[in-house]
């Protein structure tokens, strides 16, 4: 019998232990000295709300599935119908083969075909790695074709640090700028955190703040790296979750709108595009040919237990 989610690789270093999955290469689950620093899905069920998924080669939504790059216009498939959108990607339910595992690493590769809606091909590889500093993703694509391919890339881990709802703890977010959106959670505009109940760029709680809210203009350390924490004052712990140069953006959410879920965890979605950017082209890679310089692009991320 396939488990729903397919094969389970468990991985331990430096104190910490993780699954991560053979379905959508998600991170299953994710612990620091048996502490929780996610909110996973058990090995028996699928993965609901997107977590611990990958979002490749786009995160987040495209308006109407539509989009025109070198001058041609595509249709993908409308993943969220509801809204009316492309959402997420096209590798969150498909099987990826096991490339290498080691005590304290899995790696994972799939070979994206070409499709109706998105045309080209290419080669994915994720690797998640364990270490004493805690966990590291890294996903790297490689155009196979003779064209140059839009591309973008995301992550859904949903962060916990203790039992929710998440209104008690304390959210450290060093973005000053929020994208708004409309009733399709498209953006329409952007604005100035400042004054306003999303600037978290000093750390304070969450309390009834309802977040699902892309973010930009981050504020790195001296190697690039952008970190966002989520402490529980009570219990004096927490996890925080840092972005290399290539992730742009950050997407935070509560869930409100996930009966089973909400306020339970925080997603914090590392993301290298805001939404809709395959049809604003705002932030997108575009992959060169391959054999190119160019055609290929590699990012990471990663969770650490505070």
């Amino acid at each position: 019998m396939v488990r729903p989610s397919g094969d389970q690789y468990e991985i331990t270093g430096g104190g910490y232990r993780a699954v991560v999955t053979e379905g959508g290469a998600a991170l299953r689950a994710l612990e620091h000295d048996g502490r929780p620093l996610l909110l996973g899905f058990d090995a028996e069920a699928m993965p609901t709300g997107g977590r611990g998924q990958l979002l490749v080669p786009w995160p987040n939504r495209i308006r109407d599935g539509r989009f025109s790059f070198d001058g041609h216009e595509h249709q993908l498939p409308l993943s969220e119908p509801a809204r009316g959108n492309a959402s997420h990607g096209l590798v969150r339910w498909v099987a990826w083969t096991l490339e290498e595992r080691t005590v304290h690493s899995v790696s994972q590769v799939y070979r994206l075909m070409a499709q109706t809606g998105y045309p080209w091909t290419l080669d994915l590889h994720v690797l998640h790695d364990l270490s004493a500093d805690g966990l590291t993703v890294t996903v790297t694509a490689t155009n196979l074709g003779a064209a140059p391919a839009p591309y973008a890339l995301g992550s859904h881990p949903d962060l916990t640090t203790g039992t929710g709802p998440v209104d008690r703890w304390e959210l450290t977010l060093p973005a000053s700028t929020r994208l708004t959106t409309d009733d399709r959670k498209i953006p329409n505009g952007r604005e100035d955190v400042g004054d306003t109940d999303l600037d978290f760029r000093v750390a304070r709680p969450i309390r009834s703040t309802s977040l699902d809210t892309a973010f930009t203009d981050l504020e790195r350390d001296d190697d690039g790296r952008v970190h966002v924490s989520l402490r529980d004052p009570e219990r004096d712990e927490g996890v925080t979750l840092w972005l290399d140069d290539r992730h742009r953006w950050v997407q935070v959410y509560t869930g409100d709108d996930l009966p089973a879920l909400a306020r339970a965890s925080l997603a914090v979605e590392p993301m290298s595009a805001p939404p809709n950017a395959f049809a604003t082209g705002e932030d997108l890679v575009v992959l060169a040919p391959a054999g190119q310089d160019g055609d290929e692009h590699s990012a990471s991320w990663g969770i650490g237990a505070l």
